[in-house]
């Protein structure tokens, strides 16, 4: 199922927020109490679910037309959300003063260091790939850029050709799309399915990925 008329809604789901006495605390009662109100065709009570950011974004008039517009969808986008995939996290991301960004996640009513912190180019996830895939290219480590490469892309390819490629005729393109992919990363949501992963960025940019070997791999970025 194809929601580009939804798109928007990409952004929507990760700056829901607790508003009001309307939401809990917990962030899977405030994706049900968001799930609820788009169902039941309440705007302005999911309106009121989002958070500052989101309504800078999508100001009111924009997201009442769209619910309107896309009932079948706003329904199915609904009840999805009402089943998610795992249970939901909580997380910040903290970046000192010419430091990395740390991942920090929020249990048991404590905040906490995440693993990526450590594993500064993880492959664990599709979310830690690309952050790690991000943070590589700007430290200039292609020797690390090529673990994030699928065998069958490899071929001859060597870290010093990646580089050369990357720093002289590739060079404007590459630094453009990875800045892009660096302001989608703190609100990212990728689609899923068994051992791909799909994210839109930008304005019309799409990141592929493939897991091989229990790794997360870079397939395709335009």
């Amino acid at each position: 199922m194809q929601l580009r008329p939804l798109l928007p809604f990409g952004l929507v789901i990760g700056l829901v927020a607790c508003a009001g006495s309307s939401a809990s605390v917990e962030p899977d009662q405030a994706l049900h109490a968001y799930s609820v109100a788009l169902e039941s065709g309440r705007a302005e009570e999911a309106y009121a679910l989002l958070s500052g950011e989101a309504k800078k974004a999508i100001p009111f008039e924009a997201f009442q037309r769209m619910l309107k517009e896309n009932p079948d969808e706003v329904r199915e986008l609904a009840q999805a959300l009402r089943r998610p995939a795992r249970p939901p996290e909580v997380t910040a991301t903290v970046t000192p003063p010419g430091g990395p960004t740390l991942l920090l996640v929020y249990e048991n009513g404590e905040w906490r260091v995440d693993a990526s912190s450590i594993d500064l180019y993880s492959q664990a996830t599709p979310e830690r790939a690309i952050a790690g895939f991000v943070r590589a290219y700007e430290n200039h480590r292609y020797d690390v850029l090529m673990r994030f490469i699928p065998d069958a892309q490899k071929k001859d390819l060597t870290p010093a050709a990646l580089e050369k490629a990357w720093t002289t005729e590739q060079k404007d393109d590459v630094e453009h799309l990875m800045q892009a992919i660096k302001v989608a990363l703190p609100t990212a949501r990728f689609e899923v399915l068994g051992e791909r992963a799909t994210l839109a960025f930008g304005a019309s940019g799409t990141l592929e990925l493939v897991r091989e070997h229990g790794a997360w791999k870079v397939e395709d970025l335009k």
